[in-house]
């Protein structure tokens, strides 16, 4: 079969026993690769960046200089943790477990992947552990 797209991956409307075959595997597969080799790029550059500069010699400029570095700082290391959802989705495409709830086993579903491909619940699961936080919160 040919490779799927995003298209036909929101059009898919097959029955359950041929949700996450290996056409949508490779397709989430290629997804999150895309998407990992995207954020390890990121974070090179942003090294050389950070590398390339000197101190600036005015205290004005150079706070300034330091907080635009602690936001890009802050900003990898939302991207190394969503880096490490991206490496531990590969190894569940690899084990044949992803795209399948961690609480319920039922199917994610293609459509909530393809927004959220490093998602671990249905919507229905996450929707109770958002309520439950939220109840032991208050």
């Amino acid at each position: 079969m040919a490779k799927l797209t995003e298209q036909d991956i929101i059009a898919w409307n097959g029955p359950e026993s041929d949700y996450m075959n290996e056409d949508h595997m490779a397709f989430f597969r290629e997804l999150l690769v895309k998407q990992q080799d995207e954020l390890i790029n990121r974070a090179d550059e942003t090294t050389s960046h950070m590398q390339e500069h000197e101190a600036a010699p005015d205290p004005t400029d150079r706070a300034s200089q330091e907080e635009e570095y602690a936001l890009e700082l802050r900003t990898r290391d939302r991207e190394r943790k969503l880096l490490a959802k991206i490496q531990a989705s590969l190894r569940d495409i690899d084990e044949g477990e992803y795209g399948f709830c961690r609480d319920t086993g039922e199917p994610i579903g293609l459509r909530r992947l393809l927004v959220r491909p490093t998602a671990t619940l249905s919507v229905e699961a996450q929707e109770r552990r958002e309520q439950m936080k939220k109840q032991f919160a208050d």
